[in-house]
């Protein structure tokens, strides 16, 4: 749930736009700032934020990040001017990396032969609140504006803060040190190619899912469907059936087989844009590849948590934020090549670009799969 509601102060906006963007009087132009904020806000915690799991209390510290994010989306819901709209949206992003900070808690909670099992349970959270959000935010907006969907995240963000304090188990750690050595062991990290080797899976693996997910809405209102925007969010359920069937794939980790699920999961990714390239022909393929295609991300998503967290389980709140760095730059060159492969090549250039990616996800495994495993890692890379 946290990691749901957390997710979701990213990725309303993105609906609703319109309806922000006429309210305030903001022109065409100014709309892109009001998802880039976020984003951004979102892509300094990762490196700044994440890191401090690995120095304090978490329980402690996923309440105060969860508070902060509350106060972030209370901002934005009040906000008549841009400025004020832009810096809510983007404390509220800057402090959604409690998500990363939940995921690692849970992972050293577990013990090593569920870990998996517990990661696919929270990420499968993240995906929900990624492609959930969009529904529930039209539909809110469409009740009661879009201020309403912002009051609500505060409200949720505040009561998730105080069931933490009394759900949660207190951080069994006794960690002593500074945030430099922190911050440096995390630069060590990407010294290394276990790291290095997941990073760019993840990059790819988010720029293929970007792809879909930004561009979709494009060829859907277009002809011959012209979808409504209500309707086109209604494609986010077959994503999220796709995303909740791979819940369990951490537990094929944790019984050794994360390298074969992760090169089947990247090939079913590649697999999938043959069906979702359909879109502008046919919607039954489109709806296909949609569940594979979440299927494929979510799997390989778990598995590459999976094997950080027990490499580096001494810093797994290190080793999961510089993990989505690279998650974060590869959904956003998905965003932004999508929209400008499809103004010059239709959806089927769209299609191709996000296979390409999945393609290249696929190279990384392959090329890597043989790495060899140091004392602290899962025998399989």
């Amino acid at each position: 749930m946290i990691c749901a509601v957390a997710v979701a102060t990213i990725y309303v906006a993105q609906p609703v736009l319109a309806q922000i963007g006429g309210d305030l009087g903001l022109p065409e132009a100014d709309l892109g700032w009001i998802v880039t904020a976020g984003q951004l806000g979102y892509l300094i915690g990762l490196a700044l934020l994440v890191p401090l799991g690995d120095m304090f209390d978490r329980r402690k510290l996923i309440a105060g990040q969860l508070l902060l994010a509350a106060v972030g989306t209370a901002l934005t819901s009040v906000a008549a001017q841009l400025w004020l709209l832009l810096a809510g949206l983007a404390l509220a992003g800057l402090l959604a990396v409690v998500v990363q900070t939940t995921v690692a808690f849970a992972a050293d909670l577990s013990t090593a032969a569920e870990r998996g099992r517990t990661l696919g349970a929270v990420t499968s959270g993240v995906i929900i609140g990624i492609l959930g959000a969009r529904v529930l935010a039209g539909s809110l907006a469409a009740l009661w504006g879009w201020r309403s969907v912002y009051v609500a995240l505060a409200v949720l963000l505040i009561a998730l803060a105080c069931c933490v304090m009394k759900l949660l188990p207190p951080d069994p750690r006794d960690v002593r040190t500074t945030y430099g050595a922190v911050l440096m062991s995390l630069g060590r990290m990407f010294r290394d190619r276990l790291f290095v080797s997941r990073g760019l899976i993840a990059f790819f693996l988010f720029a293929s899912f970007g792809t879909l997910w930004s561009g979709l809405a494009l060829p859907l209102a277009a002809e011959p469907w012209n979808l409504s925007p209500d309707r086109i969010g209604l494609f986010g359920i077959a994503g999220l059936a796709g995303a909740l069937g791979a819940s369990r794939a951490g537990q094929g980790a944790d019984a050794g087989r994360a390298n074969v699920i992760t090169g089947g999961a990247l090939a079913l990714l590649a697999a999938s844009w043959l069906a979702t390239g359909q879109a502008s022909w046919s919607l039954w393929p489109v709806i296909v590849g949609v569940v594979v295609l979440d299927f494929a991300v979510q799997a390989v998503h778990v598995n590459n948590q999976h094997l950080l967290t027990a490499a580096y389980s001494d810093r797994t709140s290190s080793a999961i934020g510089g993990y989505m760095l690279f998650y974060s730059l590869g959904s956003a060159v998905g965003a932004t090549g999508t929209t400008a492969v499809y103004s010059v090549a239709g959806w089927a250039g769209s299609s191709f670009l996000g296979a390409a990616f999945a393609l290249c996800a696929l190279l990384v495994w392959a090329v890597n799969r043989h790495a060899a495993a140091d004392t602290r890692r899962d025998t399989l890379v």
